[in-house]
C-alpha cells in the first residue's frame, strides 16, 4: 500500500452549507480548517454513487452503449453504467442496469474495485463490476433514455481509445482496472 503517512494533509470540516438541491446533484459549500491553522472554502457536489458494468459475451466481446450527453452536446461510447437508488445495494443497482440499459442479466459477477472520479469537486464514488455468463432479456429503458447498443472486441476498444473515439472517464478506468480479467487483445 502506498500510505506515505500524510494523515497532516488532512483538511478539517467548521461548518457546512447546501447551496444547490437539484434532482441528481447538491452542491455543497463548506469552511474547513487547513493543516496550517488557516481556512479555506470548499466547494463541491455531492453525489449518490454509481456503478459501472464491462458485460462480457459468451465470444468476449464487451457490451458497450452509446449515448448522448447533453453538457458536452455529443453521443459517447461508454460501458452501462448508472447511479445508485436510496438504499440500494451495489451489486443490485450494478444487475439493475445492465439488465435496463442493455439488456443482459449475469451469471456471474465480480467486484473489480471502486474509482472516484472527480476527487476535486465531487464525492462521487463509482463501484465497477465484471459481469459475464451473459444471456439476452430485453432493456427496459426509463422514459426519456435513448441508447444505441454495441459491441466491441477488447482489442477494438483499444483502438477506439486511441484514436479518440472512446474518451468516457468512467469506462476508461472500468477497463483499465479490470484488463486483467478480460479476453486478451
Amino acid at each position: 500500500m502506498l500510505n506515505t503517512g500524510l494523515d497532516a494533509l488532512t483538511e478539517t470540516e467548521l461548518d457546512s452549507e447546501q447551496v444547490f438541491d437539484g434532482v441528481l446533484l447538491k452542491v455543497h459549500r463548506d469552511r474547513v480548517r487547513l493543516p496550517d491553522g488557516n481556512t479555506s472554502i470548499r466547494e463541491y457536489i455531492r453525489h449518490p454513487g454509481a456503478v459501472v458494468v464491462i458485460a462480457v459475451l459468451p465470444d468476449g466481446r464487451l457490451v458497450f452503449e452509446r449515448q448522448f450527453r447533453y453538457p458536452l452536446r455529443r453521443a459517447f461510447i461508454e460501458l452501462p453504467a448508472g447511479k445508485l437508488e436510496p438504499g440500494e445495494a451495489i451489486e443490485a443497482c450494478a444487475r439493475r442496469e445492465l439488465r435496463e440499459e442493455v439488456g443482459y442479466e449475469a451469471a456471474r459477477w465480480t467486484h473489480v474495485g471502486t474509482m472516484h472520479p472527480c476527487i476535486g469537486y465531487s464525492d462521487e464514488r463509482i463501484e465497477v463490476f465484471l459481469a459475464e455468463e451473459l444471456h439476452h432479456v430485453g432493456h427496459q429503458w426509463d422514459e426519456g433514455e435513448f441508447l444505441e447498443i454495441l459491441s466491441l472486441s477488447v482489442a477494438e476498444a483499444q483502438r477506439a481509445i486511441r484514436a479518440g473515439e472512446l474518451t468516457d472517464g468512467k469506462t476508461l478506468s472500468a477497463l483499465f482496472m479490470a484488463m486483467s480479467h478480460l479476453p486478451a487483445a
